[in-house]
């Protein structure tokens, strides 16, 4: 009868000891990791680095315009509406929205366009709408990729973001 009591304590500890984490000092507890939305957390990261560079110039320091971006780029995962339009060697997407979003449209479309032709090798160009912007990629032989990615995934391309917003962050021009 002793063995049911010791075979409960040893599975009740097991889940007890995977939230434990060991370290060179000693025994820690491990806590959350994450810092919050992903807004919040890339912020945080951004900040943490900041705080990390001796050489840190804080009079340059914009987190406030990096925050700005990030509610741009928001606005354009969550608010735009997209027409799609197939094309033999690509695709053309229509980018709308309303006046906050069109601002979001206008700053962001048009500055990924470049970072999206030298990450693919595919031919992106923009065009001012009156209401939006235009992206058009045309690849030929990626053109299904085009399609299937769609706008949404097509702005993800590139490993670009998060240097872009520490570039931000520190006050720097980042679309250099």
């Amino acid at each position: 009868m002793r063995l049911i009591p010791l075979l409960l304590a040893i599975m009740m500890a097991a889940p007890m000891a995977a939230q434990h984490a060991h370290s060179a000092t000693g025994h820690t507890v491990r806590g959350p990791q994450q810092t919050g939305q992903s807004a919040f957390a890339a912020m945080a990261e951004i900040v943490a680095i900041l705080q990390a560079d001796p050489e840190r110039d804080w009079e340059r320091v914009d987190i406030d315009g990096l925050r700005r971006h990030l509610v741009d780029m928001d606005l354009l995962t969550t608010e735009v509406v997209v027409t799609r339009m197939p094309r033999p060697e690509g695709a053309r997407f229509e980018i709308r929205g309303t006046p906050r979003v069109l601002e979001a449209i206008r700053a962001m479309v048009p500055a990924h366009a470049p970072f999206l032709a030298a990450e693919t090798g595919w031919h992106v160009v923009t065009e001012d709408l009156d209401d939006g912007v235009a992206l058009i990629v045309d690849c030929d032989a990626a053109q299904i990729q085009v399609q299937g990615l769609g706008f949404f995934g097509l702005m993800t391309i590139g490993a670009h973001h998060q240097e872009h917003h520490l570039m931000m962050a520190k006050g720097a021009a980042p679309h250099h």
